[in-house]
């Protein structure tokens, strides 16, 4: 029989993360995956070695990144023999490489990995109306001048309009935005409960900038040293003064404020056996050791950032653990009213019941514990780098402590999924 081995978390880096179209203007995702692939390998002294595979993943990609993943590993200073494969899901796609290499070196096939995930909206691919593809097809297929000319018959300027990329569900035409302020809304949650979750995000983000927490989590881009959506000046005050973003009303609560912005950034984790570990004289930080993914029928009236609510009933019963076992919970900030409405729901007696099938609620838990280095809302979401950032982070945070201590991570993701785990001391 075989025997599930122990996955290691042994270190993270990432960039830092910048607002969309400011710091990062241009560059690619796999230009901005490489500092931090580069600085992980570094340290741990990976240069030319053959790692047991490698997984990464972009939200946003043009069609020449089929083989990002690969092309992420060609770059890295590890040894082109490394395997490779691209992995996407959303706003979990990072998060979900890190399990998936977790997996294998868990059964055995692979003693080590690198995982992770890089995101920006300054280098988007724009694509031409589907007329002007379709008469492009026809314009290649065509063999002969007179194909190529009735190819071109019916042309319009019109057809050139570029489309621009949009971050809204194919099935309901709702952007993410509007969607939590449905969520909002039907959880009663409200404008200033929002303000304050972002407050304290930035609160803490701020706090863990200035006791040096992020240093060795954290390597340059460009001449970029730090996160620049961090707002350390920012207030209460400030916070109500924001206009609503998606419900124009008069009746809307979500605002910039309180809404995770468009972010440029990358991240990655090294991953390892306890034998490779031992072997390479390697001191891990944390233990992955439980996992859970829920999806939920968003065009069928639930909520579409509401999966993860689902996705922690089933971790929960699979680890035999309860809500408040945790030391720290890292749950992605998307909006803070998508957390709050997960959170709700987890003591809602009727939501538990008739959508958990259980018969208790799951309860509270201490918002002291919640975040404690700041999350989304004030260091930012480059989309497929959100998970390993906050893996490296928590790992980090679990390694620091004298006594045995365990984080549960949550992330939402479009297309109403959501993407749980847990980690642990070693």
């Amino acid at each position: 029989m075989q025997t599930i081995r122990k996955v290691f978390i042994v270190g993270g880096k990432r960039i830092p993360f910048c607002r969309s179209h400011t710091k990062y203007m241009g560059l690619s995702n796999l230009e901005l995956i490489t500092p931090a692939l580069k600085s992980l390998v570094a340290e741990f002294k990976l240069e030319g070695q053959i790692l047991g595979e490698a997984s990464f993943g972009a939200v946003s990609k043009h069609q020449a990144d089929w083989g990002f993943a690969r092309e992420c590993v060609m770059e890295s200073g590890l040894s082109p023999m490394t395997p490779a494969y691209d992995i996407q899901k959303a706003c979990a796609t990072s998060l979900e490489t890190i399990i998936s290499i977790g997996n294998k070196i868990a059964l055995g096939q692979i003693e080590c990995g690198i995982a992770g995930g890089a995101d920006t909206n300054s280098d988007v691919p724009l694509e031409f109306s589907k007329k002007f593809s379709d008469r492009l097809i026809r314009l290649q297929a065509a063999k002969n001048w007179q194909q190529k000319l009735t190819a071109l018959k019916g042309f319009a300027p019109k057809e050139l309009m570029p489309k621009i990329p949009a971050i809204r569900e194919k099935r309901t035409g709702l952007s993410m935005g509007e969607s939590a302020e449905v969520m909002a809304k039907t959880w009663g949650i409200t404008r200033l409960e929002q303000d304050e979750l972002a407050y304290e995000s930035h609160r803490k983000g701020t706090l863990a900038y200035e006791s040096g927490f992020f240093n060795d989590l954290i390597t340059p881009c460009l001449d970029v040293q730090k996160d620049n959506l961090l707002r350390p000046d920012t207030t209460m005050d400030k916070l109500a003064k924001l206009k609503p973003s998606f419900d124009y009303t008069g009746k809307g609560t979500l605002t910039a404020g309180n809404s995770s912005s468009l972010t440029d950034g990358a991240a990655a984790v090294f991953l390892a056996s306890e034998e490779y570990c031992l072997k390479h004289k390697l001191t891990p930080l944390a233990v992955l050791s439980f996992n859970a993914s829920a999806a939920v029928n968003y065009t069928g009236g639930e909520g579409l950032l509401m999966a993860p609510p689902y996705a922690l009933a089933k971790l929960l019963r699979q680890s035999q653990m309860n809500w408040q076992d945790f030391d720290f919970y890292e749950i992605h900030e998307a909006f803070a009213a998508q957390v709050l409405c997960n959170l709700k729901a987890l003591n809602d007696e009727e939501f538990c019941r008739t959508k958990l099938n259980e018969t208790k609620v799951f309860g509270e838990i201490n918002r002291e514990k919640l975040n404690i280095n700041g999350g989304s809302l004030a260091l930012g979401h480059p989309f497929a780098a959100t998970g390993a950032r906050i893996v490296g982070t928590l790992a980090k945070m679990i390694s620091q402590e004298k006594k045995p201590k365990k984080g549960v991570i949550s992330i939402c993701t479009a297309g109403g999924m959501g993407v749980t785990a847990i980690l642990e001391s070693v």
